[in-house]
């Protein structure tokens, strides 16, 4: 009797044990269904890479001598979701049983489950074999503390997989995090190394997503795509950054630059959350970097810490509070989003830089996505559900369980304060610091008020100065409110008065 084994777009792990032997009464069954693409409007880059990925998957399926029943996005017969899709497969293949490997997205295995259970087949749901913690170990460890702070889980995780720790279980360097080694502006030295991704046509592919009627937005690429398609490739970018970029990812890991869309940060997140990279590898070249002197400790650790703590941190809060988590909204933002978030087409020149680069690359780097574009919206009070959904869509790596703590919990604070333990707000003077986008700007990063005054600036104040209830008595913000005790009433009426005027004219900053 068959076996029908579904395989998901973010299930492209060669190495999983399923593969080790062919079996003749499996069929290994991929779909590109409309459905995955209407949740959320989707960069182009996004879809074209998770297809093109599957494509290439498929073809080494075959090649290795594997059954695959693949239904492409113009087929005829595809019935655009999943499980009607699987249960015309069933019957066209006299299926007895479907397997598939654990389901990332609260929403689609819920639905898998319920159809397989009323299917009348065997149905099983095996390991993906990649991450390395339990669905449910961050709740285990967390147990009944107000706030899961990812920094007690991120030692926990360092002991139990025994990563950058001496014979004594202490940490490396006599100290579990270098973070506050890791914030240096970068100045143009050292050069950023060279681009050394990849150079496909999907032009094909393209045709076929159009001609499917699939809405997109954002550059497609298509003629040179740049990502990854299968793990060779994607072994590739581990190994030149680690050899290129590495080495001076600590210490300017939050820095922004016009016109450098990577520094040095590795752009592998796209190809360890479709899982062509395992976590663990990705971990152990780091560290063998560091052994072999070709990185420094801190650059290291701050690399290890965002794969092996932040990155299982948060898998733990999307599976421990969904599905309701999506929903929270703590501090009640509800204003739409600038139409600009679709086109770049903004006066503010680092708001301009950060979302250009996500509309041409479908991606930015974490301190675009926190600092500039996560705080504007933030600050801005834009509706978080909105603003979950254009990350979402607009981001290449960006797959739920990952995406979704990290915007409504860490950027936009709507979980009540459950993954950051304060806002990650800042005014114009971080963003100068930072980077060298306000030179030229049309807008002025020293003022507070006035036609020329930067908005991050009253924005910045008139957020304090509103959600007093929920960020007076953070002991992290004393600062915060001691200053904001110093403006007098006619300098906090003038920042209001500011703040209200740009956010009832958000289209035309």
């Amino acid at each position: 009797m068959t076996t029908l084994r579904l395989l998901l777009g973010d299930q492209l792990n060669p190495l999983h044990p399923w593969l080790e032997r062919v079996e003749s009464d499996v069929v290994w069954v991929m779909m590109e269904v409309a459905s995955e693409t209407q949740k959320h409007l989707l960069h182009a880059q996004k879809v074209l890479g998770v297809f093109a990925a599957m494509r290439d998957f498929a073809r080494n399926l075959r090649t290795q001598g594997h059954q695959v029943h693949y239904i492409r996005i113009g087929s005829p017969h595809n019935r655009h979701n999943f499980v009607d899709n699987l249960a015309a497969l069933a019957k066209h293949h006299q299926a007895s049983a479907v397997q598939w490997q654990e389901i990332d997205d609260h929403d689609l295995q819920a639905q898998l489950r319920a159809w397989a259970q009323g299917s009348g087949l065997a149905w099983e749901e095996a390991d993906s074999g990649h991450f390395l913690s339990a669905r449910d170990e961050l709740a285990r460890v967390m147990g009944a503390r107000k706030q899961w702070t990812m920094e007690h889980w991120y030692r926990h995780m360092r002991k139990r997989h025994r990563v950058l720790l001496d014979d004594k279980g202490n940490p490396l360097g006599g100290q579990w995090n270098f973070d506050a080694d890791n914030r240096k502006p970068w100045r143009g030295q050292p050069a950023a190394p060279p681009d050394w991704r990849h150079h496909h046509d999907h032009r094909a592919l393209w045709q076929d997503i159009q001609q499917a009627g699939i809405d997109t937005f954002g550059q497609s690429q298509a003629a040179d795509f740049r990502w990854p398609l299968n793990r060779d490739e994607a072994l590739h970018d581990l190994q030149a950054f680690v050899q290129h970029a590495l080495p001076y990812f600590g210490e300017h890991q939050d820095a922004m630059a016009n016109g450098q869309p990577r520094l040095f940060h590795s752009l592998l997140s796209f190809a360890l959350n479709l899982k062509m990279l395992h976590p663990r590898e990705v971990i152990d070249a780091a560290v063998q970097a560091f052994n072999s002197g070709q990185a420094p400790l801190s650059a290291v650790e701050g690399f290890v810490r965002q794969i092996l703590g932040w990155r299982e941190y948060v898998r733990g809060i999307y599976w421990a509070h969904m599905p309701g988590y999506r929903d929270r909204n703590a501090l009640q933002h509800h204003a739409r989003l600038p139409r600009w978030f679709w086109t770049g087409d903004t006066r503010m020149a680092c708001l301009r830089e950060a979302i250009g680069q996500s509309l041409d690359n479908a991606h930015a780097h974490h301190i675009h996505r926190l600092m500039v574009i996560g705080n504007f919206a933030l600050l801005a009070g834009l509706q978080v559900q909105a603003v979950h959904g254009w990350y979402l869509g607009v981001y290449v790596d960006a797959l739920e369980w990952v995406e979704l703590p990290n915007t409504l919990g860490m950027s936009q604070c709507a979980d009540g304060g459950l993954v950051a333990t304060k806002p990650y707000a800042a005014s114009a003077a971080y963003i100068h610091r930072m980077s060298d986008h306000c030179k030229g700007c049309a807008y002025d990063h020293k003022q507070r008020v006035g036609d020329t005054a930067c908005p991050f600036n009253s924005l910045y104040w008139d957020f304090f100065d509103r959600h007093g209830e929920h960020y007076a008595s953070n002991h992290r913000l004393g600062m915060v409110y001691k200053n904001l005790k110093r403006f007098s009433e006619q300098e906090l009426m003038a920042i209001r008065e500011r703040a209200a005027f740009l956010k009832a004219n958000l289209d035309g900053l």
